[in-house]
């Protein structure tokens, strides 16, 4: 995963550099605002950004309100790097859009954490936008039926674009993703199969009765 590193003190960009690569991480070295922005707005940019507050041309809080602006399913996950430890300061980060902050000196196995934790979000959310992206794709090909369909008053039989007439089930099937698992419903159950059941008996009855008597 590359990583944005966004410092204007050369030795502290360096050594951010040499320390998150070897973690596993492919670094992406920007010594101010600008050149953090531009980085951004690359087709590969980099998923995740260490930006300092305080940087010539454009700081990271401006560069953070507008990363945070591009269009993406999955937003640049942000760690705000600051020397102040004014409550303010951090807040200010916050309501730009950073997702995490750090406060200078920090520990390396902090830093460390932080980046690990905002893998994790990432991942998370490239997995729910990919969801996302399949329902879509899913809703977007189902087929809705629209309009008036001209249906037999006693066969009940839809006529279709071609004049055709066909069965209310064939027409739907065709028209959607629906699929049909057929049964009798009570009333039908009790005026058309009772009788035939009952028919089925008498007959049965009869051709009993019908049969010789053996002696």
């Amino acid at each position: 995963m590359k990583v944005l590193i966004a410092e204007d003190e050369p030795d502290s960009l360096q050594l951010l550099q040499i320390m998150i690569g070897k973690w596993g991480y492919e670094t992406v070295p920007a010594p101010d605002g600008v050149e953090a922005w531009e980085a951004l707005q690359q087709e590969d940019a980099p998923r995740l950004a260490l930006l300092d507050i305080m940087m010539p041309r454009m700081d990271g809080l401006e560069v953070c309100r507008r990363a945070k602006e591009i269009p993406s399913p999955v937003p640049v996950y942000v760690i705000m790097l600051t020397a102040k430890t004014l409550p303010k300061e951090i807040v200010s980060g916050l309501e730009a859009g950073a997702d995490d902050y750090l406060i200078k000196p920090f520990d390396p196995s902090e830093l460390r954490a932080r980046i690990k934790v905002g893998e994790r979000i990432l991942e998370l959310q490239t997995n729910l936008a990919e969801r996302v992206r399949q329902l879509e794709e899913a809703l977007s090909s189902v087929k809705q039926l629209q309009g008036l369909l001209p249906i037999c008053s006693y066969c009940k039989k839809i006529r279709d674009d071609q004049n055709y007439w066909e069965q209310v089930e064939s027409y739907i099937a065709r028209h959607s993703e629906a699929q049909f698992s057929h049964g009798i419903c009570p009333d039908c159950y009790a005026q058309f199969v009772t009788p035939d059941i009952e028919k089925l008996k008498s007959m049965k009855q009869e051709e009993e009765g019908a049969k010789p008597k053996s002696e």
